[in-house]
């Protein structure tokens, strides 16, 4: 089951809850077809609970909203990028293990 914790972003409200976020954001972009994606999904799960109230985690079907993946040159899924301040500062391709997750958000708490 999906944890509470992450949010849908969609290219409609992504300047709103990302961009203009006061907390760090954790986007997972992703797609219904991908199995990397849907490996990742408990993962990501974990994270926005482990840092909830600390750590927006969203996630964005990327053929649902393909505007903001094409803007940020996303070339596969799934896609990890931690925003910061409205700006991008870390992104991870692929499918990757818990703590290499955990890594990449925890530098920018």
């Amino acid at each position: 089951m999906a944890s509470a914790n992450v949010k849908t972003v969609t290219d409609q409200n992504f300047q709103s809850e990302v961009i203009s976020s006061n907390e760090p954001v954790l986007i997972d972009f992703t797609a219904t077809w991908c199995g990397p994606c849907k490996a990742l999904a408990p993962i990501v799960d974990k994270i926005a609970d482990k840092y909830a109230g600390r750590v927006k985690v969203a996630k964005l079907d990327i053929d649902h909203s393909p505007n903001v993946p094409g803007s940020l040159g996303i070339r596969g899924v799934p896609t990890l990028i931690v925003f910061k301040g409205g700006k991008e500062v870390a992104r991870q391709v692929g499918l990757v293990p818990e703590a290499k997750v955990d890594a990449l958000v925890s530098q920018f708490l």
